[in-house]
């Protein structure tokens, strides 16, 4: 036994497991399974060419060794990104605990309280401190929220806006570059067309339908939003304001001056620069557009007993139902950073994040008063965090270098320097002697610090906000770590037990993948820093990309898009951007299958595509005959196809190479959705199959936590014809020759996460990387197994193998009058996550193991199955009192007096001997998810008026 392989502790079943599990398969080798699963045109010839496996203790060294190429200098750039302080009991209980970061996005309420909680802590502190009414649980970064605010504000126009093609929107000049490139990429596409300008100077023509300002803006002027807002309101024009939220501390609320939006990031709550991502973004807005709003809501409803209970609401909005008539693809959020964000605000309170933006602001006035005095002219007549100086960039630049400072420099004749919670009075005397040195002057010693106001006195706040118990009672370390203990216990994740989610494969989040997240030389470089300063992250994100790059068999990839959705996006707009260099602008036909991703066709209409279904076949796979007939039909249009693999029924299709080469034959590109990218790696690839750009999920197949519904990311690798047209970014040079505009804010997008993908690459291999994917193809066809004859598969291969998961029919079972969602429901009283529900197929469960789950523990899940089979077997439809119908079971009816049901408690609560030895109890009973939507209340509210409402 060789401890120190890594692989070894990845992969779940040893060497004697995986040999019974054959055995009860009714087959000889592991190899032999591979051969009956995996059409053998497809198959690599070759294995992948990557660097030998580290073991953990080498990784770590090496990881460690990268870090001092990065340069922590002081800086002071802005621009959205901020050094901050992550309180401790926060990085040591939240981002270090598996508890947190292994958790899945809360679709099953009743065992996931306890995020739902944190995330509605989070939106009321977004609502409170934007003054708006309804809030999301958080978006990807602050550029995306501010492109989903200008989408939102288009999709609600009002009627005759629609009826005459209003289709202009305006753009401050003062928005931050990366937020001003990613609404460029995302308005043509739909048929916006951006006007930027100095808003000072608008005319508020009726050609217009919407606005977006930055407040305060990228060269810390605070502008006045409350006339233009009111001038925007008078003429039918709507207005995004995207907002600082520490600022938001001092000035004003948006919401009160009749803002329609509100977005920004809650980076500067405690979170990590990390080169760019994972943050957690904010979108505030008006009630009246809640069925507008991207990503997911956290509500309040009831659960059966009637007692309080948290979900997520309005689920109608997601993709898998709206699909083609989507606005928005956003599935994911950035749940776990939401919920470090929200937890400083718990910890600090009110009065704590007064004075740290107090603290800000008086040291940033203490800094203008000083500059001044060295003769520097400070032009920002209203500002929070940052002064802007007029002076000889150049001069200033060369001496803030030689002192390890990093400054922005607008222009040749502007800099600007904006301070944050870190700055101490050390570092402005620091700053002093920078430009007393650029100035030939001697410098100036400040001691005390100004208390003085520099914001406008009608942008001053006036409101109060975060009044709520929450905000103001966990302000020791004792009394927040207990909170968060508190709502750890009401979720379950992988450090409890195995989520065999189909398509979200929840598999191992290594430790050692996950310690260098906490590290100083990873954390603190800011994404625009100069790249000299970031030779660590800029070796361990090319390595990554040419790792990724031979896995999926293309020429190139970008880490930019940081999720999944994103990625789609990405991707098609690539394929778009291909298209219109060899003149074929006309190309807008994106044919998807019946059974694709609900974001694919959300994808397609948000990149300017019109999408065409194509059936399949009653085996789940792609009708061929029907695909071939509609590429011709559309060949003179056909821009690419979007497709699965291995199916989203869980197939490897036979006909994927036949597939891909009517695309080609008919002009089109194809385009690989990388969800099921964990069946392919090591044995087969997307560039094999015929494909021409995929993405890949990272938080799926390459181990990064799905942190209870983000971070995610989701990068795209491509074939050589689309390599010049990878994305940019305004400030630092990534992407092709040709590259399209940002599709996320940082020009790496989450580069801090990628550190986890690139660790577990490094320590696998490729043997481990490719015998990962055998092991996750052996243990979904042994779970088909142990579970035939009490659940059918639906689909299966043509020797009869699932790929790395499968989909079991539920369906019948409503003879019974159980449905699909009482077995999900009767599962957590047995301890587990149920699979994912519903999808692709209504009435169905799709079922994915992962690698990374032991025999023993897979035997646990296919003992509750086959349990729960038996409970069915003695339902009826005449009779709804029954355990499945009941299910969940919480503590509170085990211990409850009365007992009005015809099973045992320990039937309800303990029904297989191994639920004894690590009960975990569900916090609330079946949520009322309709009575929620009903009733929407999306923020922390007293007892009392949620009494009223109920």
């Amino acid at each position: 036994m060789n401890t120190n392989a890594f692989a070894l502790r990845h992969i779940g079943p040893n060497e004697e497991d995986q040999n019974l599990m054959l055995e009860t398969i009714g087959i000889d080798s592991l190899d032999q399974l591979i051969y009956e699963t995996i059409p053998d045109d497809i198959r690599l010839k070759n294995g992948l060419k990557l660097d030998d496996p580290m073991t953990e203790h080498e990784y770590l060294l090496h990881i460690h060794e990268l870090s001092k190429k990065n340069k922590a200098y002081k800086t002071y750039i802005g621009l959205g990104y901020h050094p901050t302080i992550l309180p401790a009991v926060i990085q040591r209980n939240i981002l270090e605990n598996p508890g947190w970061y292994t958790a899945y996005t809360p679709y099953q309420a009743e065992i996931a309280q306890g995020r739902l909680e944190a995330l509605l802590n989070f939106q009321t502190m977004v609502i409170d401190l934007t003054g708006m009414e309804i809030a999301n649980a958080s978006l990807l970064d602050e550029s995306t929220a501010a492109a989903e605010a200008m989408s939102l504000l288009f999709a609600v126009r009002e009627r005759q806006q629609k009826k005459d093609n209003i289709n202009k929107f305006f753009v401050s000049e003062n928005i931050l570059p990366q937020t001003l490139s990613l609404l460029q990429t995302r308005a043509t596409p739909i048929g916006i067309e951006l006007v930027v300008g100095n808003e000072e100077t608008f005319a508020f023509s009726s050609d217009f339908f919407g606005a977006i300002l930055q407040y305060p803006g990228k060269d810390g002027q605070i502008s006045d939003i409350k006339s233009f807002i009111e001038k925007a309101n008078a003429s039918q024009i709507k207005v995004a304001v995207a907002a600082d939220i520490l600022s938001l501390i001092k000035l004003e609320a948006p919401g009160k001056f009749g803002a329609d939006v509100v977005v920004g990031t809650t980076q500067r709550f405690g979170i990590p620069m990390g080169y760019g991502g994972p943050h957690a973004a904010f979108f505030a807005t008006k009630e009246a557009y809640k069925r507008d709003i991207p990503g997911r809501i956290i509500g309040v409803t009831k659960d059966a007993n009637g007692n309080r209970a948290l979900r997520m609401a309005l689920q109608t909005r997601e993709q898998h139902i709206k699909r083609d008539k989507a606005t928005s693809n956003i599935c994911t959020a950035q749940v776990l950073l939401a919920v470090m964000a929200g937890m400083y605000a718990v910890y600090h309170g009110p009065k704590g994040l007064k004075f740290i933006a107090n603290k800000v602001h008086n040291k940033t006035a203490t800094l203008a008063k000083a500059l001044e005095q060295l003769g520097y002219t400070q032009i920002n007549t209203s500002y929070f965090d940052t002064l802007q100086i007029k002076t000889k960039a150049k001069k200033i630049k060369a001496v803030a270098k030689e002192k390890k400072v990093n400054l922005n420099y607008l222009d040749k004749e502007t800099v600007t320097i904006s301070l944050n919670e870190t700055t101490a009075i050390r570092d402005i005397n620091y700053l002093i002697s920078v430009f007393a040195e650029a100035a030939n002057k001697e410098t100036i010693v400040i001691s005390s610090i100004l208390e003085t106001n520099n914001i406008s006195e009608a942008l001053q706040r006036t409101t109060s906000f975060l009044t709520e118990p929450v905000f103001n009672t966990y302000h020791s370390e004792t009394e927040l770590m207990r909170y968060i203990k508190k709502l750890e216990r009401k979720d379950l994740s992988l450090n409890h037990s195995m989520i065999s989610l189909g398509s979200c494969t929840m598999k191992l989040n290594a430790a050692s993948e996950m310690l260098p997240l906490s590290w100083f030389k990873w954390g603190n470089i800011h994404p625009f820093a100069p790249l000299k300063q970031a030779k660590g992250y800029l070796t361990a994100l090319k390595e990554l990309e040419d790792q990724l790059t031979e896995i999926t068999g293309f020429a190139a990839t970008s880490l930019q898009p940081n999720s999944g959705a994103q990625g789609e996006f990405a991707g098609l707009m690539v394929i778009k951007a291909y298209h219109e260099s060899r003149g074929d602008n006309h190309r807008n036909i994106c044919l998807i299958p019946s059974s694709a991703h609900g974001t694919n066709p959300a994808s397609a209409v948000m990149a300017g595509m019109k999408v065409v279904v194509t059936k399949s076949t009653s085996e789940g796979n792609i009708d061929v005959d029907d695909l071939r007939e509609k590429a011709i039909a559309h060949k003179d249009n056909l821009a690419c196809l979007m497709v699965t693999y291995p199916s989203t029924h869980g197939v490897y299709e036979s006909a994927i190479k036949e597939i891909t080469k009517i695309i080609h034959d008919n002009g089109g590109q194809v385009y690989m959705d990388g969800a099921n990218m964990n069946a392919q790696v090591g044995l087969t690839n997307p560039g094999n199959i015929g494909a021409d750009v995929c993405h890949l999920n990272l938080h799926k197949t390459f181990a990064i936590p799905h942190g209870g519904g983000g971070p995610g990311v989701g990068p795209i690798c491509v074939a050589k014809q689309l390599v010049p047209f990878l994305p940019g970014n305004p400030l630092v040079k990534t992407g092709g020759e040709k590259a399209i505009t940002a599709i996320s804010a940082a020009p790496y997008g989450s580069a801090l996460a990628c550190l986890i993908s690139y660790g577990y690459i490094k320590m696998l291999g490729a043997k481990g990387l490719t015998q990962s994917t055998k092991i996750a193809i052996l243990n979904a066809n042994y779970i088909k197994q142990r579970l035939q004859g009490s659940f059918d598969t639906l689909y299966s291969g043509e020797r009869g193998r699932a790929a790395h998961e499968m989909i079991v029919d539920c369906r019948p079972f409503k003879a019974n009058g159980i449905e699909v969602s009482d077995i999900a429901k009767r599962l957590m009283d047995y301890g587990f996550h149920a699979p994912t529900v519903s999808f692709p197929v209504a009435g169905t469960l799709m079922i994915e193991p992962t690698e990374s789950e032991s025999k023993t523990e897979i035997d646990r899940f296919c003992d509750a199955m086959i349990s729960i089979k038996r409970e069915i077997d003695n339902a009826s439809k005449e009779n709804a009192n029954n355990v499945l119908k009941n299910a969940p079971h919480t503590l509170d009816m085990l211990t409850a007096d009365n007992w009005e049901y015809p099973y045992t408690r320990e039937t309800a609560a303990f029904p297989l001997d191994y639920v004894k030895e690590n009960k975990f109890w569900p916090s609330v009973r079946r949520v009322d998810d309709a009575y929620g939507d009903r009733n929407l209340i999306c923020s922390c509210v007293s007892i009392e008026e949620y009494a009223e409402a109920l």
